[in-house]
């Protein structure tokens, strides 16, 4: 396997570098948090993963590390390939990522293209703990981001309600007791619908 690259760049793109490595230049892939890490000078060193398929091998370069670590995790998930795990590390940072999955909320992962709730949930069920160990985190929370809030709206819009309705009347209930679990939020909701 290809570890790093350390070369002449000679094009760059927000998408991809080509390095010259003695007189071979090889085509890297990279995020654009990679992209905006990029100095300015010639001379660059990416950390790589070459990913081996039947019909392509692609080379992924990283400004750091930690990115390249990330990606090789993301790519552990059922669902999530190269250019997904790429994607995400392309519209959020990567600690935005690593607070989102360690969280677990799904409303961040999500809002990245191409990623629907089956796959953000996924995420954070196969990752979170490995987050959580491996960049030595306490359970994350964050803020604004309720999850009895999100359980409440959920199981009343399996239950037929309008969704608009419903987080009005689940606001309602949390605006007059904030900690309230997710079976007296629906019990209440049900009480204002």
């Amino acid at each position: 396997m290809i570890a790093h690259l350390q070369g002449r760049m000679s094009e760059k793109s927000p998408t991809e570098v080509i390095i010259d490595c003695n007189g071979v230049g090889y085509q890297v892939n990279i995020s654009l948090h990679t992209y905006a890490l990029l100095p300015e000078t010639e001379n660059i060193k990416l950390y790589t993963y070459l990913q081996i398929k039947e019909d392509a091998h692609t080379l992924f370069g990283f400004a750091e590390k930690s990115e390249r670590e990330l990606f090789k995790l993301l790519l552990s998930v059922s669902g999530v390939g190269a250019q997904t795990a790429r994607t995400m590390l392309s519209s959020l940072d990567p600690r935005q990522v690593i607070n989102a999955i360690g969280s677990g909320d799904v409303v961040t992962i999500q809002s990245i293209k191409g990623i629907g709730s089956k796959t953000a949930q996924r995420v954070i069920l196969d990752l979170k703990d490995k987050v959580l160990k491996l960049y030595d985190l306490d359970e994350v929370s964050v803020p604004g981001y309720n999850t009895n809030k999100e359980e409440a709206l959920s199981a009343l819009e399996v239950l037929g309600f309008n969704k608009k309705l419903a987080e009005k009347a689940v606001d309602r209930v949390l605006k007059e007791t904030p900690g309230a679990s997710v079976e007296a939020i629906i019990k209440q909701a049900l009480k204002n619908l």
